[in-house]
């Protein structure tokens, strides 16, 4: 439901303008001056804020340039009287987003508002839409073998219509792994729809997939369509499906098993054909022995099941990765970005526990923050730097396995600092390129 600030020092005007919002089913609040309204901006969130210009104390003006620091994101609709206009074009220019003269007719201001409503709507989804497009365009990057697995299996399945969970650990990429499914499906030219379950709040969710009918709800003003029909024809993502209420489970599962839905206050029947993809990166076994995911849904989503590697074993990987993010940060900042080989080994040494994700930031971080274009360990994050002296608990006791262990580490190293390289590999390890080779066959590492 949008909600409304209404700024008015003058009493009969805030009380008659509040009776009119609140019939039109907004949650508004109310402040008798600046001051006030920006402790209610700190305190809460608000997609509106309707606010008369001459005020005792801070007036419209100043409220509206503080706002616009402390929430850029929320619209301010100024009220003036005749002799103020000036002030409201100013205001416009500052960034109010409309204002209308006193005294108004409250039909008009429900109209303005409603359309400045309709504005933000269209804006989050032209926003959603551009996301989608971003996160289409980028590809899984990596010539280990377990990521070859990764790839192989989305050529299988991609052309099938089969619903896929897709798992792992946060940061390895799971919704790169669902756009290479969309991608290489049959469905590729039709929508693609993206959903995090765990972003939406309980009470919207609902809505949010399933859509809703004119006054289901408080607010429900319109009629709206959910992700489910947004998607019909082509694919739908449930990201962080772990996070779905169990209230919802049951309708989800509805669905899958019959293709059809119903609105949120609606009694239609919506025939649907969506393929649909999840991801987590819960344990939706442990879920579901803890009762908060349904036992059937988890064999429904789980048709075909796909797991993203953790980065920590495909370390082979992490110079192309390197490469790839010194790259998109180089050509940001406008400098060409490199790394020493110092502190290319301390990445390799590093264990990830954020996966692909963190990487990336670690490099984005440096990127900002290195005086020089040479990236050294010094520019890198206090936590590499502490785990380069951190022995792990796990090393083997046996002499041969802790040789075999330490030689296949070396191996992969210089494989990393070279980003796959052999011969340049072979010359860092001091071997020969055959003898690189069998070392690589030995230890099953393949590029």
């Amino acid at each position: 439901m949008p909600r409304i600030l209404l700024v008015e020092d003058d009493e009969i005007m805030r009380i008659t303008i509040l009776d009119r919002l609140l019939k039109e089913g907004w949650d508004v609040e109310t402040a008798v001056n600046g001051a006030q309204a920006l402790q209610l901006v700190k305190d809460s969130g608000f997609q509106l804020i309707l606010s008369d210009i001459r005020m005792p104390g801070m007036d419209g003006v100043e409220l509206l340039e503080n706002v616009r620091n402390l929430s850029p994101f929320t619209d301010m609709f100024m009220m003036t009287a005749y002799g103020s206009v000036d002030d409201a074009i100013g205001c416009l220019k500052t960034g109010a987003v409309d204002y209308i003269l006193k005294p108004f007719d409250m039909d008009d201001l429900v109209i303005r508002i409603n359309r400045i409503f309709e504005m933000q709507s269209i804006k989050a989804r032209c926003a959603s839409l551009e996301d989608c497009c971003q996160q289409s365009t980028q590809k899984i990057i990596g010539k280990s073998q377990a990521i070859k697995k990764v790839f192989q299996l989305i050529e299988q399945i991609g052309p099938s219509e089969s619903t896929v969970l897709i798992t792992g650990e946060s940061g390895t990429g799971k919704e790169l792994a669902a756009n290479a499914l969309h991608l290489t499906g049959k469905r590729m030219s039709k929508p693609y729809v993206r959903v995090n379950c765990a972003a939406i709040p309980e009470g919207l969710i609902e809505s949010e997939l399933f859509g809703h009918e004119k006054g289901a709800f408080t607010g429900a003003r319109n009629k709206r369509s959910g992700r489910f029909e947004m998607a019909n024809g082509g694919t739908l993502l449930l990201d962080e499906i772990g996070d779905m209420p169990l209230s919802l489970q049951a309708k989800l599962l509805r669905i899958l098993q019959e293709g059809e839905c119903e609105r949120v206050g609606g009694t239609q029947t919506i025939k649907l054909d969506v393929r649909v993809l999840c991801a987590t990166a819960k344990d939706l076994n442990e879920e579901v022995q803890a009762g908060r995911f349904r036992q059937d849904l988890l064999y429904r989503i789980s048709v075909i099941p796909l797991v993203m590697p953790p980065l920590r074993d495909r370390k082979e990987d992490i110079g192309l990765l390197v490469n790839h993010f010194l790259q998109e940060f180089s050509a940001k900042r406008g400098v060409l970005l490199s790394l020493s080989p110092e502190a290319m080994q301390m990445l390799v040494n590093y264990d990830f526990p954020g996966n692909v994700r963190e990487l990336k930031n670690i490099i984005e971080r440096a990127s900002v923050l290195a005086p020089e274009s040479i990236i050294t360990p010094e520019d890198l994050t206090g936590d590499l730097q502490q785990s380069e002296t951190v022995e792990s608990p796990e090393e083997p006791v046996a002499l041969c396995a802790a040789l075999a262990k330490t030689e296949k580490k070396c191996v992969l190293n210089a494989l990393a600092l070279t980003s796959g390289n052999r011969t340049k590999a072979a010359d860092l390890l001091g071997i020969s390129r055959k003898n690189l080779w069998e070392k690589m066959k030995l230890h099953q590492i393949e590029l």
